[in-house]
């Protein structure tokens, strides 16, 4: 049964649907006491996962139970937002109705950021610390996303993943959650939510904290929460398309080393050695050789310094994602480090999401974004080869060639970390290129 179901999750391509998209096939690989459902969803305006505990509790309880058999877990727990009364109330029923009960808990977390961290996750629900640098199951602990949970499910029923929940959310006429084929566009979903607000915008995937901007030709992955159209002008948009050059020079220059930076840090507050004030230190007095005094290599990039902390606008966030990439093409492999306990006052230190929100300049746009029961069906899809941690999967399929809704087109070699890639329609494949297959969806009546 085991075997089995690890076999399955690889075969129909269930990654972590709310983070890095890590194969959850080697999550289930693993020993664990217990298993935790991430129903945190702490970035700003995302919806997409209350969405689906709304419509799909069951499933997602009975993913969690697959991952408690698959990992040999003891336990298991929800971790929510007991904000979110809705989506609350769905896995509370699903709970009271399942006719093989499984003591699975909820636990309600409080209304900060970053809630939905892995470290912090595990923390506010086990009490447990995972070390510096390290994953969950060193501590015992397999943590999933609830959508992941939802796949896990899907996947032992023999159906693979070619659907996402997104939300379209920020300046658009009408937010909404939706649930698309994998490989459509942006352009292909603007029009749903009833179209920007503004004339000059600008798109960012993900959440406001951690999201990257994109254009409107970006495409939905197995790991996409969603899309944030916000004025071009909007100060989460410039701040991404500032040069690290200027953001260094700023951080020489400025940094007036108060070290609220961290104390504000998320790691550093669970006992973790991370410093971003060393590190800008550090930066600032250096004579040209690479100074990281303050641990990057354990930074999140949570963005919690640089949007609430620092009082003189810089990015603590962006310095450390410099240090790490200068110190890995340097060939360093970073220790993990000492944990010197969780700090005394981090509960009173814990970010409240409705302040990030009015700091961030979003409060116009915290708004529902109700989920549209209609099925999405593109004109093409552009399904990328490297959805998930691990090596790009390999096309299996040519142009011309008419393939359906589920069928493997791409492929990762057996004994290499990855999944396959599914046709999420039916249609004809259009073009393969380096990093993508293209299907030009069929429409009814289509026929050679």
């Amino acid at each position: 049964m085991r075997e089995e179901t690890i076999s399955l999750l690889r075969q129909f391509g269930v990654v972590g649907a709310g983070g890095a998209g890590f194969p959850t096939y080697v999550k289930a690989s693993s020993q664990a006491e217990w298993v935790i459902a991430n129903a945190a969803e702490c970035e700003p305006l995302l919806r997409g996962n209350q969405e689906l505990l709304r419509r799909a509790a069951q499933e997602v309880v009975g993913g969690l139970k697959t991952m408690m058999l698959a990992t040999g877990a003891a336990r298991a727990t929800i971790g929510i937002k007991a904000k979110y009364k809705a989506a609350v109330a769905a896995l509370q029923e699903a709970l009271a109705e399942d006719p093989e009960p499984v003591v699975v808990d909820l636990h309600f977390l409080g209304d900060f950021y970053p809630a939905g961290d892995e470290h912090v996750l595990v923390h506010e629900v086990t009490g447990r610390i995972i070390p510096p640098g390290g994953i969950p199951i060193q501590v015992g602990v397999v943590v999933n996303n609830v959508e992941t949970l939802f796949n896990v499910n899907q996947a032992v029923k023999g159906r693979p993943v070619i659907e996402k929940v997104v939300t379209v959310t920020g300046a658009v006429h009408r937010p909404l959650t939706l649930r698309v084929p994998l490989g459509t566009s942006v352009n292909d979903l603007l029009p749903l939510a009833g179209g920007p607000e503004v004339e000059n915008f600008a798109i960012i995937e993900g959440g406001p904290m951690m999201g990257r901007l994109v254009d409107s030709g970006a495409v939905v992955t197995r790991t996409t929460g969603g899309f944030i159209i916000l004025p071009a002008d909007h100060p989460l948009i410039t701040s991404r398309r500032v040069d690290i050059t200027l953001d260094l020079r700023r951080a020489r220059g400025m940094c007036c080393h108060c070290s609220y930076c961290t104390e504000l840090c998320s790691r550093y507050l669970l006992g973790h050695g991370l410093r971003p004030d060393r590190n800008m230190v550090g930066l600032a007095y250096s004579t040209g050789e690479l100074v990281a005094r303050g641990a990057p290599w354990l930074c999140s990039e949570c963005g919690l310094c640089e949007a609430f902390a620092c009082p003189m606008g810089l990015s603590p966030r962006r310095v450390n994602a410099w240090l790490k990439q200068k110190m890995a093409r340097r060939g360093f492999k970073p220790p993990g480090g000492e944990l010197h306990g969780v700090h005394s006052h981090r509960s009173y230190r814990l970010v409240p999401v409705a302040r990030l929100v009015a700091r961030l300049g979003l409060i116009r746009y915290d708004r529902p974004a109700p989920f549209l029961d209609e099925r999405v069906q593109p004109r093409q899809v552009r399904l990328l080869l490297k959805q998930h941690v691990g090596v790009p999967a390999v096309p299996l399929v040519g142009p011309g060639e008419r393939v359906a809704a589920g069928q493997v087109v791409a492929e990762v070699p057996e004994d290499a970390l990855g999944v396959p890639i599914h046709a999420s329609v039916s249609g004809r494949v259009t073009q393969i290129s380096a990093d993508a297959v293209v299907i030009e969806a069929e429409r009814v009546g289509d026929g050679d």
